[in-house]
C-alpha cells in the first residue's frame, strides 16, 4: 500500500472512530448527570432509569432501520444526521422543565444513537483498505471505551462547577464540532450514491434476514450486551458486598476493566489480522473471561487483587472485540452492509436495556454474588452464538479489498 492510502485509511478510521466515541460518549449523558436530575426533578430511581430504557429501546430499534437507511441513501449522510439529532436531543435536555421533556430528549438522542454503527461500519468497509480493517475495527472499539469513560467524568466535572443544565448544553457542543468536521472531510468518507440497481444481494433487501450468521450474530451482542450492562450498573455494589472493599478501590476495579478492555481491542486487532479462525478466538477470550467472574462469584479473591481480575477480565473480552466485528463483516452480503450491522448492534442496546433491569432485580434480592454469576452465564452463552456464527451461513459472495 502507498503512503497516500495508509494516510487515506487513518483519515477514515480516525473519523469514524472518534463518531463512534461521540456516540457512546452519548450513552451516558444522562447517567453523569442523575444525582443533580433526582433532586432537580424530585425523581425516583425507577424513573430515571426509564430515561436511560427510553434511550436504549429508541436506539435498538432505530438501528435496524438505519441500516436500511444506510444502504440506500448512503452511510455519510446518515452518519451526519446521527451527530444533529444527538445535539438537539442535548439541547432539549438542558432546557427541559418538566420530566415528560426528560423523556423527549432522552428519544431524540436515542433517535441519533441509532445510526453509529450501521453507518460507521459501513463507512469502514467501503473506505479502508481491507489489509487494515482489523486495526480500523480495533480503533473503532477503543474509542467507544474512551467516550464511555469520558462522559461522567466531563459532565459531572461541568455540573459540579456549573450546573446540569450547562453541563448538558456543554456536551451538545461535542456533536456540532463533530458534525462541522465530518462535513469539511466529507471527500474521505465516498459518496453517498445508493447501490446499483442490479447489485443488490441476492434475495433482495430482507435476504440477508434468512442467513443464521446474521442471527447468531445478534445473540452475541445481546448476549455480551446483558452482561456489559449489568457491569456497568453493578460491579462497584457487588465487589463491595462480597469483599467488603471501599466503594473507590470497587469504581477503581470498574475503570481498570474499561481500560483493560481498550488495551485489549490494540491486541485484539493485531490478532485479528493474523487470525482466520475469528469464533475461537471469540470462544477462547470469552471463556476466560467468564471462569474469572465465577471467581469473583464466590468470594475468594484476596481484596487487593480484584482490581486486576477485573482488569484481566476486561482484557479478555477487549481482544476478542475485532474478531467479532470481522465475524460480522463475515455474515454481510454484499451491499447489504449497513442493514447486518444495523440488525446485528440493535442487539447491544436491546441488552444494554435488559441487563441493568434483570441484574437490578438480583441486587435488590440481595444477590450480590449473582452479578458475576449471571455475567459467567451470558458470557458463556455468547461463545455459542459466536461458534454458530463462523461455522453457519457466510455472506455468498466476498467483499472487495
Amino acid at each position: 500500500m502507498s503512503t497516500t492510502s495508509l494516510r487515506q485509511d487513518a483519515r477514515v478510521i480516525a473519523l469514524v472512530g472518534v463518531s463512534h466515541g461521540v456516540s457512546h460518549f452519548y450513552h451516558l449523558i444522562l447517567a453523569g448527570l442523575f444525582p443533580w436530575l433526582k433532586s432537580a426533578f424530585t425523581l425516583s430511581y425507577a424513573e430515571l432509569g426509564l430515561l436511560m430504557s427510553v434511550f436504549f429501546v429508541v436506539s435498538g430499534v432505530g438501528q435496524a432501520l438505519s441500516g436500511f437507511l444506510v444502504d440506500r441513501v448512503g452511510a455519510r449522510r446518515v452518519l451526519l444526521s446521527g451527530h444533529a439529532l444527538l445535539g438537539a436531543g442535548a439541547l432539549v435536555l438542558a432546557s427541559a422543565p418538566n420530566y415528560a421533556m426528560l423523556l423527549l430528549g432522552s428519544l431524540i438522542a436515542g433517535c441519533g444513537n441509532a445510526v453509529f454503527h450501521p453507518a460507521g461500519y459501513t463507512l469502514l468497509n467501503q473506505n479502508v483498505s481491507k489489509a487494515r480493517l482489523p486495526y480500523a475495527f480495533s480503533m473503532h472499539g477503543i474509542s467507544g471505551n474512551i467516550g464511555w469513560a469520558a462522559a461522567p467524568l466531563f459532565l459531572a466535572g461541568v455540573a459540579t462547577l456549573s450546573s446540569w443544565r450547562v453541563a448538558l448544553l456543554a456536551a451538545s457542543v461535542i456533536p456540532a464540532l463533530m458534525l462541522l468536521t465530518l462535513f469539511l472531510n466529507r471527500s474521505v468518507l465516498g459518496t453517498n450514491a445508493p447501490p446499483q440497481p442490479g447489485a443488490q444481494a441476492a434475495g433482495g433487501s430482507f435476504g440477508f434476514l434468512r442467513l443464521p450468521a446474521v442471527w447468531m450474530c445478534f445473540g452475541f451482542f445481546f448476549l455480551t450486551s446483558v452482561a456489559l450492562g449489568g457491569i456497568q450498573a453493578f460491579s462497584s455494589t457487588s465487589l463491595t458486598s462480597l469483599y467488603a472493599i471501599s466503594l473507590p478501590t470497587a469504581a477503581t476495579a470498574y475503570t481498570t476493566f474499561m481500560l483493560c478492555s481498550a488495551a485489549g481491542m490494540v491486541a485484539g486487532g493485531f490478532l485479528a489480522a493474523r487470525a482466520h479462525n475469528h469464533d475461537r478466538t471469540i470462544a477462547v477470550c470469552f471463556l476466560f473471561a467468564a471462569a474469572l467472574a465465577l471467581l469473583l462469584s464466590a468470594s475468594i479473591v484476596p481484596g487487593p487483587l480484584v482490581v486486576l481480575v477485573m482488569g484481566a477480565i476486561g482484557l479478555a473480552t477487549g481482544v476478542a472485540g475485532p474478531s467479532r466485528d470481522l465475524l460480522i463483516r463475515a455474515a454481510a452480503p454484499p451491499n447489504a452492509t449497513g442493514r447486518v450491522f444495523g440488525v446485528v448492534y440493535s442487539g447491544l442496546d436491546s441488552g444494554m436495556a435488559v441487563g441493568p433491569v434483570l441484574f437490578g432485580m438480583l441486587m435488590d434480592g440481595g444477590h450480590p454474588a449473582g452479578l458475576f454469576i449471571g455475567v459467567a452465564l451470558f458470557q458463556t452463552l455468547a461463545i455459542a452464538t459466536a461458534v454458530g456464527a463462523g461455522g453457519k451461513g457466510r455472506a455468498p459472495l466476498p467483499h472487495k479489498a
